[in-house]
């Protein structure tokens, strides 16, 4: 039986998309793409205990996520790979904004795979069934992300850099945005994609700060999700008057982000922008 030492204290930190590059839809309905992810110093904790007595499964407790959700998945695909601790409570506290393209349930999901090392073969594997973006999030770090998400080339540290989030109340369902792209034909060839790939490896190995490329920040999803959500658009316009060196969305949204050289030009922003504002640093997990 797997002696985890518990009870445990898992970080789960954030990732941000600082481009998204949209390519062809393939057979199997996944599609190609090409993206920067950076983790932040946002993040979700989750502590693991040992289940009750009485427990005759392992239980996810995730307040205001209500049902099944990728780390209950996460932990039934591990024990059937051998995974053997005894049966387990985890308990989730979100701070990652939930269907906000911010990785948070990834980031959750791969924070429990994690304890699977050395006894579970295929991590990677079991994280790719989960879904896109928890390959990336195993070990949580700068990326060159390509294919379905399961192509990863580690990156160098980025020069420091702060980014100020702006949530919703209400996220955006994945496949709502990837859906609508495919409506507006918004992909790229893979030549094209094969050729960005190659650009943002050589600006990114660097270890610049990504206020120094802004024209290959873009997010091809986009137009497809302000299209879902008009107010995008608006609070982009609303980082820009405080002051960001570069706004974009993350991911397939909604939140939008605004990047700043300094802790303090990044506080500032937040304060002018409003108390939803979510302030944290880029490109690593932990605040040096």
């Amino acid at each position: 039986m797997t002696d985890l030492g518990l009870p445990l204290e898992l970080p789960a930190p954030a990732k941000l998309n600082l481009c998204l590059y949209l390519g062809p839809r393939r057979k199997d309905g996944l599609h190609e793409l090409t993206s920067i992810f950076e983790p932040l110093t946002l993040g979700d904790t989750i502590t693991v205990a040992e289940g009750a007595p009485d427990a005759l499964v392992d239980q996810v407790i995730c307040p205001g996520i209500p049902g099944e959700n990728l780390v209950t998945k996460a932990m039934r695909m591990m024990r059937s790979e051998g995974w053997s601790p005894p049966l387990l409570k985890v308990e989730i506290e979100k701070r990652i904004p939930v269907q906000a393209g911010l990785g948070g349930g990834s980031a959750d999901a791969a924070a429990i795979l994690r304890l699977g090392v050395g006894e579970v073969d295929d991590l990677a594997g079991l994280a790719l069934l989960l879904g896109a973006d928890v390959p990336s999030q195993l070990s949580p770090k700068p990326l060159l992300v390509e294919g379905v998400g399961q192509k990863l080339t580690t990156l160098p540290e980025p020069a420091e850099h702060w980014v100020v989030l702006l949530p919703f109340e209400t996220g955006l369902s994945t496949r709502a945005v990837f859906d609508e792209a495919d409506r507006m034909k918004l992909g790229r060839s893979q030549e094209e994609i094969d050729a960005i790939s190659g650009r943002l490896w050589a600006v990114a190995t660097n270890a610049v700060s990504p206020l120094t490329y802004p024209a290959l920040l873009v997010n091809d999803l986009e137009p497809a999700a302000i299209s879902l959500k008009p107010e995008i658009g608006l609070a982009r316009e609303r980082l820009e008057s405080a002051g960001a060196g570069f706004t974009g969305m993350t991911g397939t949204g909604p939140t939008v982000f605004g990047l700043f050289p300094d802790r303090e030009s990044a506080g500032s922003a937040a304060a002018e922008v409003g108390p939803e504002a979510i302030v944290c640093r880029g490109g690593v997990t932990e605040d040096p």
